[in-house]
C-alpha cells in the first residue's frame, strides 16, 4: 500500500517503507528535515514533536513513536513548515524570539510547533499544552510568556493550507500494506477488523502506538504481524444515551478529557495529568485498558464508575464489568482475535473522586492511583465503589474497605475505619517509583482525602500555601 501524505505542504507518497518505521527517522533519515529531533525516542520529551491535522483537527504528536502507515491521508507540518513560503515567521517563532525563548535551542523545535499547534487550535492553556515539552537550560518562563504573547495574533493564512486537503486528494488505499516488510493490515471498519483478527489471532494491533511504538523504539522488538486500527472510524465514536456514555476503543484521551469535563470533574483532572497533550491526543482509551497495566490511570476511574467493557472477536461480542477483565499480572479475559471495542460508563450523579500521585505533577507514572464513588443517603454510605492502580498486579477493587463503609455513616471514624481495611485487600510491593509501606499509607490517606472533600476542606495540592 502507498502512504500518501502532505508534508509542508507537498504531496508525498511512501513506498515499501517497514510498517514500524517511525515518522522522526524517515523525516531525518529520508527526507533531511533535521529539524525535528531525538531526544528521548519515548514520547516523553517533545523534541520531536510536529502537527498532524486530519479531517477533524489539528493535533501536536510525537513523531518519535507515530509510525508511517499512521500518517496516511493526513497532513504534517514540521518545525521546518511552521514559517511562511517566503520565510515569513510564524508569530510564535516571532514571540520566542522577542522573549529570549531559546538557549542551546535543541529543544526550541518541539515548542514551536506545540506552540503553533495550540496557536491554530486556540488554545491558551499554556501549561497543559507545553508540559509535554521538556528544556533544561531556557527555563519555561520565558517560553510560556512567548506563547501568551502570540496567543492573540492572527492565525497566518499558510497554516489553514492543509484543512480539506483529505477526502479529495487522498485515496482510502488497499487494506493490506504488501509492499512493506513485513506486510502490514490497516482495516477500515470494525467488521473488517474482527474478521481479520480472528484469522491472525497472533498480530500485534497498533490504535495511538503510545505503548507499542516503545517496544519499537527501546526494546527493539520486531513485530512481524501488526494492524493498525486508525481508519476504523466506528471504533472512534462517543455514543451518549439515557444509560449512558459508550465510548470506542478508538476514542483518544484528549477526547475522554472534554467528556467526562462535564460529568466526572475529578476524572477528568486525572487525565489533565495523564502523559501530555502530544500523548494525550495519541493515546485511546481502548488501548489503555487491553495493555492490562497494573499502574494505568483509565481502570480504577472506570471500575469505581461501574463500567462495562464491549469485546468482540469476529462476529461475537460480549460484555463484562471492566473489573473482570483484569485477572493476573499480565492476563485478561480476553481470547486470541477478540478485541476491546467500546467501554461505557452508566449515567450517573457523579460522586467520583480520583486521586493521582506521581513523583512529578504531570507526565508521569503513577505510584498509586486511586478511585473512589461513595453514595450518601442522610449521612449513611448505602454504596461504595473504591478502586486502585499500584496496589496489586492488577487493577482492584477494596472490597474490604467497600464492606468496612456500607451502612456505616460517612464519618471521619468510619473512613479511618475503612482506610485500615485496606490490609485486607492489598499486599503491595516496592518497586522504583514507591515502597510497599508507601503505597499503603498514601492508599489510606486517600480515602480520609475523599471525606475530607466532601465536608468542603481543601485537599488539591496545587491549593497548598505556606
Amino acid at each position: 500500500m502507498t502512504i500518501t501524505f502532505l508534508l509542508n505542504g507537498e504531496s508525498v507518497e511512501v513506498d515499501g517503507v517497514g510498517p514500524t518505521t517511525t515518522l522522526l527517522d524517515w523525516l531525518r533519515e529520508t527526507r533531511g528535515l533535521t529539524g525535528t529531533k531525538e531526544g528521548c525516542n519515548e514520547g516523553d520529551c517533545g523534541a520531536c514533536t510536529v502537527m498532524v491535522t486530519d479531517g477533524e483537527r489539528a493535533r501536536a504528536l510525537n513523531a518519535c513513536i507515530l509510525f508511517l502507515p499512521q500518517l496516511h491521508g493526513k497532513a504534517v507540518r514540521t518545525v521546518e513548515g511552521v514559517s511562511g513560503p517566503d520565510g515569513q515567521l510564524h508569530p510564535v517563532q516571532e514571540a520566542m524570539v522577542d522573549n529570549h525563548g531559546s538557549q542551546c535551542g535543541f529543544c526550541t523545535p518541539g515548542f514551536v510547533v506545540s506552540m503553533a499547534t495550540a496557536h491554530l487550535n486556540r488554545q491558551t492553556d499554556h501549561d497543559d499544552q507545553l508540559a509535554g515539552n521538556l528544556c533544561r537550560c531556557t527555563g519555561y518562563a520565558p517560553i510560556v510568556r512567548a506563547a501568551e504573547s502570540a496567543s492573540a495574533a492572527p492565525v497566518p493564512d499558510w497554516m489553514h493550507a492543509d484543512q480539506g486537503f483529505f477526502l479529495a486528494q487522498i485515496p482510502r488505499g488497499e487494506a493490506e500494506g504488501r509492499g512493506a516488510e513485513p506486510p502490514y493490515a490497516q482495516p477500515d471498519s470494525t467488521d473488517a477488523l474482527a474478521a481479520w483478527y480472528a484469522d491472525n489471532p497472533d498480530a500485534t494491533l497498533v490504535a495511538g502506538a503510545t505503548d507499542v511504538g516503545l517496544w519499537v523504539t527501546k526494546q527493539l522488538r520486531d513485530l512481524p504481524k501488526i494492524a493498525f486500527l486508525n481508519r476504523c472510524e466506528d471504533l472512534k465514536q462517543i455514543e451518549e444515551t439515557a444509560a449512558g456514555l459508550r465510548i470506542g476503543a478508538m476514542v483518544t484521551m484528549d477526547r475522554v478529557l472534554d467528556a467526562m469535563r462535564p460529568r466526572h470533574p475529578a476524572y477528568a483532572e486525572m487525565i489533565r495529568r495523564y502523559g501530555s497533550a502530544q500523548v494525550r491526543a495519541a493515546a485511546t482509551i481502548g488501548g489503555n485498558i487491553a495493555n492490562g497495566s497494573p499502574i494505568g490511570d483509565n481502570p480504577p476511574a472506570l471500575i469505581a464508575l461501574g463500567a462495562t467493557l464491549h469485546l468482540r472477536h469476529g462476529d461475537t461480542r460480549r460484555e463484562m464489568p471492566i473489573g473482570d477483565f483484569f485477572i493476573d499480572y499480565g492476563k485478561q479475559d480476553r481470547a486470541p482475535g477478540e478485541f476491546v471495542e467500546a467501554v461505557t460508563i452508566p449515567a450517573q450523579p457523579d460522586r467520583l473522586r480520583v486521586y493521582k500521585l506521581s513523583k512529578r505533577f504531570d507526565q508521569d507514572i503513577s505510584a498509586v492511583c486511586g478511585a473512589l464513588r461513595i453514595t450518601v443517603e442522610d449521612g449513611t454510605v448505602t454504596d461504595a465503589r473504591i478502586a486502585f492502580g499500584g496496589m496489586a498486579g492488577i487493577p482492584k477493587r477494596a472490597a474490604a474497605a467497600e464492606k468496612a463503609l456500607l451502612g456505616q455513616s460517612w464519618s471521619e471514624d468510619s473512613a479511618r475505619r475503612a482506610a485500615a481495611a485496606l490490609d485486607e485487600d492489598f499486599t503491595p510491593l516496592s518497586d522504583m517509583r514507591a515502597s510497599a509501606n508507601y503505597r499503603m499509607e498514601t492508599a489510606r490517606s486517600m480515602i480520609l482525602r475523599a471525606w475530607h472533600e466532601d465536608q468542603g476542606l481543601p485537599i488539591s495540592v496545587l491549593e497548598v500555601a505556606p
